[in-house]
């Protein structure tokens, strides 16, 4: 026997069931998210959503696309512009972070420990505590995927 084969009724159910959501995908953001229900992928923001972007983040100019990711929540379009201290990425949750335990070891005694340090994706407001890096009280919330909830607008 040669390498593995499959039927033509075997390929065509197979494609039958990825198909349609990749169809979706490329028709719509609304289409896709209503089929796929959670996606935390993110991708591209298309065309199609820009005066929505505009209006969600009252922004002007064409650049609103190229920092405008969506993702799927509960099978709606989930919207984020980054910007400089805004990550669209799922939260970072960790109590123990390299870059504090390293800001730490310099500044044993200091009362914040910067970004640049901690990350711009923590939750937590840090400082140094005789030399450990200890997480304070959350300084964002996150929604139930693990995304900064209030980077992420929901399409209307």
């Amino acid at each position: 026997m040669g390498p593995f084969r499959i039927g033509v009724p075997a390929a065509l159910c197979i494609i039958a069931l990825v198909f349609p959501l990749a169809a979706a995908h490329a028709a719509s953001p609304r289409a896709y998210c209503a089929q796929a229900v959670n996606d935390d992928q993110l991708r591209p923001a298309p065309s199609s959503l820009a005066g929505a972007i505009k209006r969600l983040f009252n922004l002007s100019g064409a650049d609103a696309l190229q920092t405008t990711f969506y993702r799927c929540a509960d099978g709606k379009v989930m919207l984020c512009n980054v910007g400089a201290n805004l990550p669209c990425g799922k939260a970072n949750l960790s109590k123990s972070l390299d870059g504090a335990t390293a800001w730490c070891k310099d500044n044993p005694n200091s009362d914040f420990i910067p970004m640049v340090a901690t990350g711009h994706d923590t939750i937590y407001n840090w400082r140094c505590l005789n030399g450990v890096a200890t997480p304070g009280a959350p300084i964002a919330k996150v929604d139930s995927r693990g995304f900064f909830r209030d980077y992420w607008k929901a399409l209307k």
